[in-house]
């Protein structure tokens, strides 16, 4: 038996057309996943579907921003009647439009964050959620980050957002254990997608960041990807509650 199979299991992922979001989709697909791909950019979805496709794995895509409670709910509801079943939620997608001080945040920009990063996440999971217990066993993965384990400086708004995702987690994960459904979280630190380009092609920043790490390097998001198949597969079904972090070891290191 692969521990790590997902055949014929039916996975939602947010923010799929890139990065993190999309590596996820990609590694599901070829565990044997249906996958649905969604992001706000169908163009970019439909590139990730025809990838899936041609590598003989089954996606569709469907278009959906999360910011907007409806588009939440369609997903879902377009994967129900597409497939009849969803076993797993993969809450990826986020937004961070501001970069500073908390003091001097806009309300209107605290409130998009806090909106796209966890009240999303709560109404893609309550819509899911009588679906996933429809199940012998379920699963549910939001993605943090490092940032909600740390106060960080110019980032403290999105911190927030991240750290009340973990918050989400536990809870949900404590309200639906008694239906075989997992709730966990992934927080990744500095991964080198198109999100954090800025920093892995300067050689100074990316030089001080590697400093920080014991493994000495950022992540990959095929790294992240793992750590969500465990999750979805038979392999991660007494781990709940929890969040894996995958930053190389920066938040365990301290500052030298």
């Amino acid at each position: 038996m692969d521990l790590f199979d997902l055949k014929n299991k039916v996975a939602v992922i947010t923010g799929s057309s890139r990065g993190i979001g999309r590596k996820i989709a990609l590694r599901f697909a070829e565990k044997g996943a249906i996958v649905v791909v969604t992001s706000r950019n169908i163009a970019s979805c439909k590139i990730v579907e025809k990838e899936i496709l041609e590598a003989g794995g089954k996606a569709n895509c469907f278009e959906c921003n999360i910011s907007n409670k409806k588009n939440c709910e369609d997903l879902i509801n377009f994967c129900v009647e597409k497939y009849n079943k969803l076993d797993t939620l993969v809450c990826n997608a986020a937004s961070n439009p501001y970069y500073g001080n908390l003091s001097d945040i806009p309300d209107e920009l605290f409130q998009k964050i806090m909106n796209n990063n966890v009240t999303s996440n709560l109404w893609l999971c309550k819509r899911a959620i009588p679906e996933l217990k429809k199940n012998n066993r379920s699963s549910i993965i939001i993605v943090s980050s490092i940032a909600g384990l740390q106060g960080v400086k110019n980032l403290g708004a999105y911190s927030i957002s991240k750290t009340a995702d973990i918050g989400l987690i536990r809870s949900l994960a404590v309200e639906l254990g008694r239906f075989n459904i997992t709730v966990n979280g992934l927080c990744p630190g500095i991964i080198k997608t198109e999100f954090a380009r800025a920093l892995w092609e300067n050689p100074e920043l990316l030089k001080q960041v590697e400093s920080q790490a014991p493994l000495g390097r950022i992540g990959t998001t095929d790294e992240v990807a793992g750590a969500a198949i465990l999750l979805a597969s038979k392999a991660g079904s007494f781990i709940t509650g929890q969040v894996i972090t995958m930053d190389g070891g920066v938040t365990i290191a301290g500052r030298g």
